[in-house]
C-alpha cells in the first residue's frame, strides 16, 4: 500500500487550502471516496477509531483543478446530497448520519460477501433510503474523478498512488513558484505570482512554514509539554515529523522525550518507527 507520508504540498498551498470553504464544489470533493481514502490513510487513529488531522489529511490533499463546468455540476451534487440527507432526518427525528452511513458501509461491504441488510440495519436501510444515499455517493465520486482526468472503476490503491504522486508533482510545482490556489479569487485576487521555494527534503504531508513554527523550547517540562502538544495535532508521526513542527527542532533531541511519553503511557509506538497520541 502506498505511504501517504511520503507526499507533500507546500506551506503555501495548505494555508491556501484551510482558508474558507464556502464553495460547495469543495464540499462535494471532501465527501468523495478519495478524499476518504486519503482521510483514512493519512489522519491515523485515536485509540482504534479513524483520526481526521487538518493539518495532515486537508492541508496536503491534493484538489483536483476543476473548470468552472465541473464546479456547477460538483455544487449541484452538494446539494442534492445535503437536501436528500435532511429531509431523510426531518421524516425520521432519531435517524443520524452515522447510522446512515454505517449501513452504507455494510451494504457496499455485503457487495462482496453476500450478505443481506438484516434487524435494525434493514430499519435504517428504510428510513434513510440507503439505497439513493449510495447512487448520490456512486456519482460524486465519478464526478470527483472525472475532474482528477481518471477511470472511474480504480481500485482504492490505484487512487491512493494517484493522489500521492500528485501531492508530489504539486510540492514540484511550489518549488518553482507555482501555486494552485483552491479559492483564487478570494485568496490570490491581485494574481501575484508565488515564491519560489527549496522543498528539497520536505516530502512530507505536514511540512508548515518556518516562519509560522514555534522555537523549540529549552527547558525539559517544556519540550515534553510541546512534544506531547505536537504528537496529539499529527495524531501518528516519526520524530523527525515532530521535530520539523518547530524553528531549530532535531529528531536526534524529540526521540527521547517520545520515547520518556510513551514509557509513562501518553504515546505509543507504532508500524514503522512512528509514535501516535
Amino acid at each position: 500500500m502506498t505511504s501517504v507520508g511520503q507526499g507533500a504540498v507546500t506551506p503555501q498551498a495548505r494555508v491556501a487550502q484551510q482558508r474558507r470553504l464556502d464553495d460547495s464544489s469543495i464540499l462535494t470533493v471532501l465527501s468523495s471516496k478519495s478524499h476518504l481514502l486519503w482521510a483514512l490513510k493519512s489522519g491515523g487513529t485515536l485509540e482504534d477509531r479513524p483520526r481526521y488531522n487538518k493539518s495532515v489529511t486537508f492541508g496536503s490533499f491534493p484538489f483536483p483543478t476543476l473548470t468552472e463546468q465541473q464546479k456547477i455540476h460538483l455544487r449541484a451534487l452538494c446539494e442534492e446530497l445535503d437536501a436528500f440527507r435532511k429531509a431523510q432526518q426531518a421524516a425520521h427525528p432519531k435517524l443520524t448520519l452515522t447510522q446512515m452511513y454505517n449501513v452504507l458501509e455494510k451494504l457496499r461491504a455485503n457487495d462482496r460477501t453476500g450478505e443481506r441488510v438484516e434487524g435494525r440495519d434493514r430499519e435504517i436501510y428504510d428510513q434513510g433510503l440507503i439505497g439513493f444515499l449510495r447512487d448520490i455517493h456512486d456519482r460524486i465520486d465519478a464526478a470527483v474523478a472525472e475532474a482528477y482526468g481518471w477511470p472511474a472503476d480504480l481500485s482504492d490503491d490505484d487512487i491512493l498512488h494517484r493522489l500521492v504522486n500528485l501531492n508530489r508533482a504539486r510540492a514540484a510545482e511550489e518549488a518553482q513558484g507555482i501555486v494552485r490556489w483552491l479559492r483564487p479569487e478570494y485568496q490570490n485576487p491581485a494574481g501575484h505570482a508565488a515564491e519560489a521555494r527549496d522543498t528539497q527534503g520536505a516530502m512530507d504531508l505536514d511540512p508548515r512554514d518556518t516562519a509560522a513554527k514555534p522555537a523549540f523550547p529549552q527547558s525539559l517540562p517544556d519540550q515534553i509539554a510541546a512534544v506531547r502538544e505536537a504528537l496529539s495535532d499529527l495524531g501518528e508521526a516519526t520524530p523527525e515529523q515532530v521535530a520539523r513542527q518547530f524553528k531549530r527542532g532535531r529528531a536526534t533531541t524529540v526521540q527521547p522525550l517520545l520515547q520518556s511519553l510513551t514509557a509513562l503511557g501518553q504515546a505509543r509506538i507504532v508500524e514503522g518507527g512512528r509514535f501516535a497520541k
